[in-house]
């Protein structure tokens, strides 16, 4: 098997800027925002981790039978979610590895800009502020992820329908 060099050095470029990206807005929005806002961004952030790894999910999961016979149809989304089938790993690479990990990471990231905001207003324990923050975000991932993977097994025709119409939106 050949290895994908250039599939590799994207995967790199694309993890490294997101990873930037989404630091920029964790860091300076986060502690220049309300404690209020700040934990919603953060739960934001949580949220199109678990969707991203859904769909990562799903795209390895789903049969193209649903998608030829909408093609044969002339359905317009259908032709961009056989592409995407097509392309499976590099699509679930995409939204597992690299949007669904980024997302991750810079959930830890937020997490600890939340600490220190609660910490500096309240004057608590840092141990404890930090274990019940962190305890409470890593639960919501992970128990999120595992509920949304057993959802995308059993909807990925309907994910990836969905996907393939945003996608079609913006493609002519």
């Amino acid at each position: 098997m050949k290895t994908n060099y250039k599939w590799i050095i994207t995967v790199f470029l694309l993890s490294f800027f997101l990873a930037m990206f989404f630091t920029f807005i964790s860091e300076t929005v986060i502690s220049n925002v309300s404690l209020i806002l700040g934990i919603i961004i953060t739960l934001i952030i949580v949220f199109i981790g678990i969707i991203c790894d859904m769909v990562g999910v799903a795209i390895s999961t789903v049969k193209t039978e649903p998608f030829n016979a909408m093609a044969s149809k002339k359905i317009r989304e259908a032709k961009t979610a056989l592409m995407l089938i097509k392309n499976k790993d590099k699509v679930s690479s995409i939204f597992c590895d690299v949007v669904g990990d980024v997302c991750g990471v810079i959930t830890g990231s937020a997490g600890a800009a939340i600490i220190a905001a609660i910490v500096i207003k309240s004057n608590t324990n840092i141990l404890l502020v930090s274990m019940i923050i962190m305890g409470l975000l890593s639960t919501l991932t992970i128990t999120g992820k595992a509920i949304g993977k057993n959802i995308a097994m059993r909807n990925s025709t309907t994910i990836i329908r969905s996907v393939a119409k945003i996608i079609s939106i913006f493609k002519k």
